[in-house]
């Protein structure tokens, strides 16, 4: 969403790149700590990134003041 390498998330939340390659390539339990997590958290919030929970956990980009949403969009207002 954000066309971000390792290097930038690493860079906008304060880790290590190894750090943030190693929670790419792992599969269970994060062996991240708490605090490098919430780091990666807040930069991707900070970056316009909305991280969802609950039945459906995922992310998507939060919407810009002033935008419109998808069923907003019409032909009257394309430009």
């Amino acid at each position: 969403m954000l066309r971000w390498e390792v290097a930038d998330l690493a860079a906008a939340a304060g880790v290590a790149p190894d750090g943030i390659a190693r929670f790419e390539a792992h599969d269970g339990a994060s062996p991240s700590s708490e605090l490098d997590l919430a780091s990666v958290a807040r930069a991707l919030e900070a970056a316009g990134i909305e991280l969802l929970g609950g039945g459906a956990p995922g992310v998507r980009l939060r919407p810009q003041a002033g935008s419109l949403r998808p069923e907003e969009l019409n032909a009257e207002n394309d430009g």
